[in-house]
């Protein structure tokens, strides 16, 4: 495969039963969401590291320094994020954004774009995903399992499409390798 690697299995269930509890962290911050083009629309988001937020939304795209949001002090998540960076001999953590897709719903095929797209490396930690939540990237297609890691070539075109009974949930995490 040239453009997903398994990386990793790990826990995950501290961080579902967390996210059970707190669905008010869902869509608290919608600028990837809402924003015109953005592929993003028909998902749903809780930014638990993300940039700050400029008066000009659109230099975004480019800045690579994030800070911590609510997320990061409710839910579970630390561990696990941190847990990923050492198996991957990271230094530098960037966006972590837990990414929702109901059923029926897509990420329309795009490239990531701006400098945190060619900085950092894209990890997903699967959370909930069932057969049909189909994770495209090239010319390649996965499904990934719960408390699966997985990286994946954001610099490739890429699309998701959610074909399963249920919400494909996913921590989306953007790591500087060593």
């Amino acid at each position: 495969m040239r453009h997903f690697a398994k990386i990793a299995e790990v826990d995950i269930i501290p961080l579902v039963n967390a996210l059970a509890v707190n669905p008010e962290l869902w869509n608290e911050n919608n600028l990837r969401t809402t924003h015109p083009s953005s592929p993003h629309r028909e998902a749903d988001d809780i930014w638990v590291m993300f940039n700050e937020i400029p008066e000009d939304a659109a230099a975004v795209v480019d800045d690579c320094e994030v800070i911590p949001y609510r997320a990061w002090d409710v839910l579970p998540i630390r561990d696990l994020v941190l847990d990923v960076m050492r198996r991957v001999s990271a230094t530098r953590l960037g966006r972590v954004i837990i990414s929702r897709l109901p059923p029926g719903a897509t990420i329309p095929e795009h490239i990531d774009q701006g400098a945190p797209a060619t900085y950092y490396k894209r990890y997903h930690i699967a959370l909930q995903s069932l057969p049909g939540a189909l994770n495209n990237s090239g010319d390649e297609t996965m499904v990934y399992r719960p408390g699966e890691v997985w990286w994946f070539d954001n610099a490739a075109p890429h699309s998701v499409v959610n074909n399963s009974a249920d919400d494909r949930i996913v921590v989306v995490m953007d790591v500087r390798p060593c």
